[in-house]
């Protein structure tokens, strides 16, 4: 199986093993055997990829590195390393998901399709669920070789599937996704200040860079005292999240930003 570096996939054994950095996966061990990490957006990394590649699993926006978006170029070229070593091509959309990116689903933005589609946080509407989406063939697999093999006692629960729907209905039907790209525009063209380095951002989803962590964590310090939730990211500690409500106004933006700019001015 082949992850990448800076990955972030979650806290169980599977997804630990395909997590992009040793520190969150050293406690745990032993992982699964023969997972090779590989250089994100990188296309001389794709030559690892051969017939012996079960499969590849990558975030199609690496979320917890501070907001990384792939080239078309690459992401292309990862599809069609897949297709012709035979190797399953997964991508983890469970932040990157709807509407996140602008697109209900991100892969949409590198006109390519997935073998397997992971998905979560957002499907529930707020209650637990997750989703593993594949053709029937690949899904086939899973039904023999053991019986009952891959089972799950609250898997597909009626009121989860329930809230699920009704916020994917909310979320097409008004029309949300539309806006994102707007309320993104409007957040870059407030967030101007010496202090911040960069911001790296793909739709509703923000990494705004500083110099050190330490700035970072004084900032979000201040932010929340003034009633703006922040926090940083896994492997990019010199980073602010921003990643709100697709539903936010834009007043709320302009609010938000407000204080975020005050707060680093607060900041010495």
């Amino acid at each position: 199986m082949i992850g990448f570096n800076r990955s972030y996939h979650g806290s169980t054994q599977g997804a630990l093993s395909v997590i992009g950095d040793e520190y969150w996966r050293n406690a745990f061990r032993p992982l699964l055997p023969d997972v090779l990490h590989l250089a994100y957006n990188s296309i001389e990394s794709l030559k690892e990829i051969t017939e012996k590649t079960a499969c590849v699993i990558a975030e199609t926006v690496q979320a917890e590195a501070g907001i990384i978006v792939p080239s078309k170029e690459w992401m292309q070229a990862l599809r069609k390393k897949c297709t012709e070593t035979g190797a399953l091509l997964i991508l983890d959309e469970i932040q990157a998901g709807f509407g996140r990116t602008g697109k209900l689903w991100g892969f949409e933005h590198f006109n390519i399709v997935p073998d397997i589609l992971l998905l979560g946080k957002a499907l529930g509407g707020g209650m637990p669920l997750g989703a593993f989406i594949a053709e029937k063939k690949l899904m086939d697999a899973f039904t023999n070789n053991p019986v009952l093999g891959h089972i799950t006692t609250f898997g597909g629960h009626p009121v989860c599937c329930a809230a699920g729907m009704a916020a994917m209905k909310v979320l097409l039907e008004e029309k949300i996704i539309e806006e994102v790209k707007r309320k993104e525009e409007l957040f870059k063209s407030l967030l101007v200040h010496p202090k911040i380095k960069a911001i790296r951002s793909f739709g509703l989803w923000m990494a705004v860079e500083f110099d050190s962590f330490e700035t970072n964590k004084k900032v979000i310090d201040v932010l929340i005292e003034n009633g703006v939730l922040a926090d940083w990211f896994l492997f990019a500690a010199d980073c602010l999240r921003i990643s709100p409500p697709l539903i936010i106004s834009e007043g709320m933006i302009q609010q938000a930003c407000s204080i975020l700019l005050q707060s680093i001015n607060s900041v010495k």
